[in-house]
């Protein structure tokens, strides 16, 4: 069915989705817990954390690759890649696509990562290197570290040869995994695509975010005036997506239309956010999609809890929306997950599908203290029905790239 490109303005639409997240796997359970403000940040036991002061964080304690992946491929595949191909799985089933159609037409593949496989070289580095033991006959194990196997992993898997490409642009990748996916959907150069983000617990994150100062004792409070920092997580957050045209002749769940998006990258400073970049990125977003900031009923915070991070994008959604932001719920679901990091933004804009296909805006939770410097309606600690057309999904990275998708209701 792909066209080369012939036909350069399809709607694109979400018809899939799959969740692996410390609230659930699969988007159900998932989406249940959080509009019930339920909390997945629990004691880290993925590794030892009794050299740090920090100790908590959002692992996925539940998750059993050998339930969704056959043993064999099990022994090729790290932890993030094991969680994008669960999700991809879960997607591909929700979407009701089977594996005849995808393979007959143009599947492509579209995965953003912050970290990749850094567990595989911490497990090849505890193994080899205390006991000064050389790694020769370990090479398989080493090949599995580069980010771009995450890809190539979920392609190979469901045997798919449309397009595949990783995204590593930190926090933000999933948002720009999306709409890379979505530009290939919209001018034809694919049928079908798997998308989102993924990344798994890891010492080398935990003890990044660690050393920067930015990791809360206990629980993460967005938009909280007492907020004490973020708490890592974990997980992946994948969707099927595809032309309107051809949802609707397999009459196919229709989750919610991508309008388009926005990116900009400030090139600032490598930690520190920017008003002006995350600003640009939303206007940019908005100017692409064609709505204005009228239109928009529900904003997914990127929200992650520090200090900086809420007050500038506080600031920024005000520079944007002006008096109107007050009438807009938001909600950070980082409270309740922790950074996901690579996986965060895909996570949140599946968030907003859902919020749109059920009239649903997810708490923020741990919220006791309004912030004069974080001026804006944070939806705190219980969720609210309200009927949404449109929503943004903002999301924000680390060397100033800024993301951000705009979806409708269709």
């Amino acid at each position: 069915m792909g066209n080369n490109g012939k036909n350069r303005d399809r709607r694109v639409v979400i018809t899939g989705l799959g969740v692996v997240s410390s609230l659930g796997i699969g988007w159900e359970p998932f989406w249940k817990n959080l509009v019930a403000g339920k909390s997945g940040i629990s004691r880290i036991t993925t590794f030892d954390t009794s050299l740090y002061d920090r100790h908590n964080g959002g692992e996925v304690k539940d998750f059993d690759p050998k339930n969704f992946i056959d043993r064999r491929s099990l022994r090729h595949l790290g932890r993030t890649s094991q969680m994008a191909i669960v999700a991809s799985k879960l997607a591909l089933k929700d979407s009701g696509l089977n594996n005849d159609q995808l393979r007959r037409e143009i599947t492509g593949v579209c995965v953003g990562t912050t970290m990749g496989e850094p567990q595989v070289m911490e497990s090849l580095n505890s193994k080899y290197f205390p006991q000064g033991k050389r790694m020769r006959g370990d090479h398989v194990a080493a090949s599995l570290y580069p980010a771009c196997a995450i890809s190539n992993n979920v392609a190979s898997y469901f045997k798919l040869k449309g397009p595949n490409f990783i995204f590593s642009s930190a926090c933000a990748a999933g948002n720009y995994a999306i709409l890379h996916a979505f530009h290939l959907l919209k001018t034809g150069r694919a049928d079908y695509m798997v998308t989102g983000g993924a990344d798994a617990l890891s010492r080398v994150a935990f003890t990044g975010f660690f050393r920067l100062f930015t990791m809360a004792p206990e629980k993460c409070q967005p938009f909280d005036k007492n907020r004490k920092g973020m708490l890592v997580g974990e997980g992946a957050g994948m969707m099927v997506m595809e032309s309107l045209e051809e949802a609707q002749k397999r009459n196919a769940t229709i989750y919610a239309e991508i309008l388009g998006g926005g990116l900009a990258c400030d090139a600032l400073h490598m930690t520190d956010p920017s008003i002006e970049g995350i600003s640009k990125a939303i206007q940019k977003s908005l100017d692409n999609s064609c709505v204005s900031i009228a239109d928009i009923d529900y904003i997914n915070a990127h929200g992650t809890g520090t200090r900086g991070n809420d007050k500038a994008e506080s600031l920024a959604l005000n520079k944007v929306f002006g008096k109107k932001l007050q009438n807009i719920p938001i909600s950070s679901i980082k409270s309740m997950l922790g950074h996901t990091m690579g996986a965060a933004s895909a996570i949140e804009t599946i968030v907003c599908c859902l919020a749109i296909k059920n009239g649903i805006i997810p708490p923020t939770i741990n919220f006791e203290n309004p912030d004069p410097e974080c001026h804006v309606n944070c939806t705190p600690n219980k969720s609210i029905e309200r009927n949404i057309a449109i929503a943004l999904n903002n999301s924000q990275a680390f060397g100033g790239n800024d993301a951000c998708v705009v979806l409708r209701k269709t």
